[in-house]
């Protein structure tokens, strides 16, 4: 049931669903968690589920000074510690993707497994002209901002400003950063997305405990274009344990298959 916690001052907006272990879901930023309209029930089936807008973001207002993705990973931290209360998968896309994977760095406790949908681990993973800070966000954008912001459609323009000023310069971790992660981690993307394939690559080498999807015939949008194929993944990732595998490279050190007889 929709609800509101207060997170040192950030008032914000959050919704439940379902019964089991926890999940939270990290929306693109710029949206918010309806973005996950395809893929709530899916995932509430098996899960209990948290959707948080984030500052700025949906139902939560926007807040003085920068929005940040350090900022928002830290706000999702008291999330976990003061809503969810236990260790927690999350499943974070485009920019909640990246805010996951600060989060899994920082709290590592909090933590069980990280889906990165779409998402990069610096700033140059985009490719040329997806950060453009000089043109507008679609009008669509703009209206679905003003259907629930407590805000109100005037101040889209003040959110928008923040979010590309961050984007400039933010993330930026390094492969190092990377090899800290120790939980499990699937690394999704389309075939066609906003995200360099090399980055999305160079993200799954990085990471210790990392699995690799990429979505045929999709684009940044691959969790609506593809919802039952995208769902079917996450979930089987977030639920069943890693198969043991007859021809294993990156992973022999870590298990082997029984001899194919």
């Amino acid at each position: 049931m929709p609800t509101y916690v207060d997170l040192d001052g950030v008032r914000t907006w959050y919704d439940e669903k379902g019964t089991g272990d926890p999940v939270v879901l990290l929306h693109p930023g710029g949206a918010d968690s309806r973005a996950f309209g395809p893929n709530l029930e899916a995932f509430a089936a098996r899960f209990r589920t948290f959707t948080p807008d984030r500052r700025g973001h949906g139902h939560t207002a926007d807040v003085s000074g920068p929005i940040t993705f350090d900022l928002m990973a830290e706000d999702t931290i008291r999330f976990l510690e003061r809503v969810v209360g236990a260790t927690a998968r999350l499943v974070g896309y485009s920019d909640g993707a990246i805010v996951a994977l600060l989060v899994a760095r920082r709290r590592p406790d909090l933590v069980s497994h990280l889906v990165l949908v779409a998402g990069v681990f610096h700033n140059d993973g985009w490719l040329p002209g997806v950060i453009d800070t000089h043109t507008a966000p679609p009008t669509f954008m703009a209206a679905s901002y003003g259907e629930v912001s407590p805000d109100g459609i005037d101040h889209y323009p003040v959110v928008v400003k923040k979010l590309a000023h961050m984007r400039l310069t933010e993330p930026a971790l390094t492969t190092d950063d990377l090899a800290a992660i120790g939980c499990r981690t699937l690394v999704m993307l389309g075939d066609d997305d906003e995200v360099r394939l090399e980055h999305a690559t160079s993200l799954y080498r990085g990471l210790t405990q990392a699995e690799l999807a990429v979505v045929p015939g999709t684009s940044h949008g691959l969790l609506v274009e593809k919802p039952e194929l995208c769902n079917r993944i996450i979930n089987d990732f977030l639920s069943i344990e890693p198969v043991p595998t007859l021809a294993p490279i990156r992973r022999a050190n870590m298990h082997r298959a029984a001899p194919h007889t």
